[in-house]
């Protein structure tokens, strides 16, 4: 398959450090650190290593074998490569919900609430200090803190709508459970997909039924998308959010016949396959694999 963002941009925000903290009601929040310095990147330069990390930090949060120390770290690991998933516009049916005084939210498995008001619904994602909003007549404005970062990256990205532009802001956080639950959804899916295939001669048709009707509830919001004129012409996606980003490119990764996804044989870790029969991640491992069935042969002659 052709690599469909090659002339393509897309720009997140990520922080140079993020922490867990503990708000009132005893939830663990992830968010940047205090002194943390801000950086904008695209994230379709190299979204496909950014989709294999994220299906491996999902395998991790799903290895009971795993300590959560582990899990921490590789979910920090990604987080801090690649910023927060953006959960806040991720959720709702637009993300232009600061328009409006309810906010209107897609089936999801973190609120069962279909719709909030819009202030408590911000509260869910700014626990420690909820960002100046000022109504009036003509509409909803902001205003930015007193941190020059912050004031300079609200105006680099005041084209984007007004909640995925306070999501870039360092009192914005998202909770920890969240996060490890869509990491898990991300790997249990690309298991789905494994699978079906894999096992598909030894599955009933019920089974067989469950798989699709998972795999059917694997959906997002489709992003819009404009054309600039760069050095050549770009297309630019309109991602309001990282986890609906990584979404789209993963849906394009996991229906690659030529190069799909697969888990390796030896080291269990998802990697992007050269051609459709490979089993191994690397040569090394190969071998590996190869030296270990060699002496476990032995032991048994």
């Amino acid at each position: 398959m052709e690599n469909i963002f090659k002339r393509a941009s897309s720009n997140w925000v990520k922080y140079s450090e993020y922490i867990l903290a503990e708000a009132d009601n005893g939830v663990w929040y992830v968010m940047p650190a205090p002194d943390a310095k801000v950086k904008i990147y695209n994230i379709l330069e190299n979204y496909e290593t950014m989709v294999i990390d994220a299906l491996n930090v999902g395998l991790t949060c799903m290895n009971s074998e795993k300590t959560d120390e582990d899990k921490e770290q590789a979910i920090f690991s990604f987080i801090s490569n690649y910023g927060l998933l953006g959960l806040m516009t991720a959720l709702p049916t637009t993300p232009q919900f600061m328009n409006y005084d309810a906010v209107y939210l897609n089936k999801n498995q973190y609120i069962k609430e279909e719709t909030m008001q819009t202030e408590e619904y911000l509260k869910l994602f700014f626990p420690f200090k909820m960002p100046n909003i000022n109504k009036r007549k003509d509409g909803v404005s902001w205003t930015v803190g007193g941190d020059k970062d912050m004031m300079a990256l609200a105006l680099t990205m005041d084209k984007r709508p007004m909640a995925v532009n306070m999501g870039f802001q360092k009192e914005y956080a998202e909770r920890y459970d969240w996060i490890v639950k869509q990491f898990k959804d991300w790997a249990f899916t690309f298991f789905t997909s494994i699978l079906y295939y894999e096992d598909f001669d030894s599955l009933d048709d019920t089974t067989k039924n469950l798989y699709r009707q998972s795999m059917a509830a694997f959906d997002g919001i489709a992003p819009t998308y404009h054309i600039e004129l760069l050095d050549t012409p770009t297309m630019v996606w309109d991602f309001h959010s990282l986890l609906l980003g990584i979404q789209m490119m993963f849906s394009f990764m996991l229906v690659n016949d030529k190069n799909p996804l697969r888990i390796c044989k030896h080291c269990n870790t998802v990697f992007k396959a050269s051609r459709p029969s490979a089993v191994f991640c690397s040569p090394q491992c190969k071998n590996r694999y190869n030296v270990y069935k060699s002496r476990k042969r032995d032991k048994t002659v």
